[in-house]
């Protein structure tokens, strides 16, 4: 009896211990859960702090760009719409062009198409860089520069050259290079005034097509290119000589250089009635008059040799028609 009631004794502890053992493993077990719920929740917390930016962690110098970033945001917007408004007339390139909206223009719309006509012709001049781009049509003087655009009438402004400057370093040439700059001006108040930049080499260019008068208000000596300068001296020369009077019923064309001038000159072989030897060279032409003398006095430099400009004047090249050798002599005004 008395082992049978020792058993029944251990078996009562041991199941005592049983049943504590569950119940630590449970508090365990709880305390686990715990852990493993608030390390969850951190997590989270953590997750969606790091994914949303949360301004109260920012410092005070990063919240004020925050906020300038959203006006500038909201300005710029502001503005396009602004700008948008009545179909784009409170645009400043529109204003720039309603300043030109005087009869015939109806509005700075007609006067955009009258500019976008010209400036697809083929015979306007441009110059400079993309930065800074000079055009001149036929009835317009424009400045593209990277934000606006320059607008001025032909008919109302006037240019002066107010600067050269001399590069010893050129891009395009081994020689120095002049920088003229020339300030346009308009009669029409509302039009402000700019200075456009080219080339010394491309200011003949620019007076063939200009209108408007140019003036030289401080005096600065142009360089010339020795093609302009034999130009202008071909030109003289050629005013020396007879003239040649059109036949009754013959028209002039316009010239095949350049087609926007009537052709004015003829070769008719005079060298040896001034004097000249009549085994020279030169040959009669019976073309019918086809070049003005601009594009023919440039033909007859383009046949010279450039390393030897001082024989240009005493030279003969053919007609750029038939090949009949001519000189300076032979070269005879239309009238």
């Amino acid at each position: 009896m008395e082992s049978l009631d020792k058993l029944q004794d251990q078996t009562d502890l041991y199941q005592a211990q049983l049943e504590l053992e569950e119940q630590e493993w449970a508090k365990r077990e709880g305390d686990m859960r715990s852990k493993i719920w608030d390390l969850e929740m951190r997590m989270r917390m953590s997750h969606s702090h790091t994914g949303t930016f949360v301004l109260g962690r920012v410092s005070d110098s990063w919240r004020a760009i925050l906020l300038l970033s959203l006006c500038l945001q909201l300005a710029s917007w502001a503005l396009v719409i602004y700008w948008s408004r009545l179909r784009w007339s409170n645009h400043p390139i529109s204003q720039a062009l309603q300043a030109h909206a005087l009869p015939p223009h109806s509005s700075w719309g007609t006067v955009a198409t009258s500019i976008n006509t010209e400036f697809r012709r083929i015979d306007k001049f441009a110059t400079g860089a993309p930065g800074a781009r000079v055009i001149v049509t036929d009835t317009w003087v424009l400045k593209v520069t990277t934000y606006y655009v320059h607008v001025a009438l032909q008919s109302d402004s006037h240019l002066t050259v107010t600067e050269s400057r001399q590069h010893q370093l050129s891009p395009d040439s081994a020689t120095p290079t002049q920088i003229l700059t020339l300030r346009v001006a308009s009669i029409n108040p509302v039009v402000k005034p700019f200075d456009i930049r080219l080339n010394s080499t491309e200011y003949a260019e620019l007076r063939e097509k200009l209108h408007a008068p140019v003036r030289n208000a401080a005096n600065v000596v142009i360089h010339q290119t020795i093609s302009e300068l034999f130009l202008e001296t071909f030109k003289s020369q050629v005013e020396l000589n007879p003239p040649y009077t059109l036949p009754s019923g013959l028209e002039l064309e316009a010239c095949i250089g350049c087609m926007q001038v009537p052709a004015g000159t003829k070769l008719i072989r005079l060298c040896h009635e001034d004097g000249g030897d009549t085994d020279s060279g030169c040959q009669q032409c019976f073309c019918r008059p086809m070049w003005c003398l601009s594009c023919l006095g440039r033909w007859f430099a383009s046949r010279q040799d450039q390393q030897r400009p001082e024989t240009w004047l005493a030279s003969r090249v053919p007609c750029p028609n038939c090949r009949a050798k001519f000189c300076i002599l032979d070269v005879c005004l239309v009238h």
